[in-house]
């Protein structure tokens, strides 16, 4: 793989993030972070990583409002010459809230004011994978190697 489909990941990344501080103009957005940009390799989709601060309405009011703003957005976008301009495609990056998730249940456990096996019905962590094997499979025994002959 080329590192074009890199380069063009974070120069999309940084020009989004300053046209939608600059720009974007709508009440309803507030905070926002273009956390990562995931362009496909022949260049025609780009997902747009975003995290947004807020309570969960008002993330979901400017994830509308970010969503109507694209077009706007990739329209703005052509002035960089590129020879084609990624479809946008807007997704919520959750990864900053999950963190602070995980790190308030732990000094709750090191306070001793949780019970660890009470989980809130909303939990959005991931249940981890079990293995489904817990050993590895024996291996065969080796053949013994036949010596070479001289010539």
């Amino acid at each position: 793989m080329s590192a074009r489909v890199p380069r063009l990941d974070a120069l999309l990344q940084e020009e989004l993030s300053g046209l939608i501080a600059r720009e974007v103009h709508d009440p309803r957005i507030g905070f926002v972070t273009v956390s990562k940009v995931d362009v496909t390799p022949d260049l025609r989709h780009a997902t747009v990583w975003v995290s947004l601060i807020g309570q969960p309405d008002e993330r979901r009011e400017a994830m509308r409002a970010l969503g109507r703003a694209m077009p706007f957005l990739r329209h703005r976008l052509g002035e960089l010459r590129l020879k084609r301009i990624p479809e946008l495609h807007l997704r919520e990056d959750e990864t900053v809230l999950r963190g602070t998730r995980v790190l308030h249940l732990i000094e709750e456990l090191e306070a001793g004011h949780a019970d660890p096996t009470a989980l809130p019905l909303d939990e959005t962590l991931p249940t981890p994978a079990i293995a489904a094997r817990a050993t590895p499979e024996p291996r065969p025994p080796r053949q013994p190697r036949r010596p070479r002959r001289s010539k």
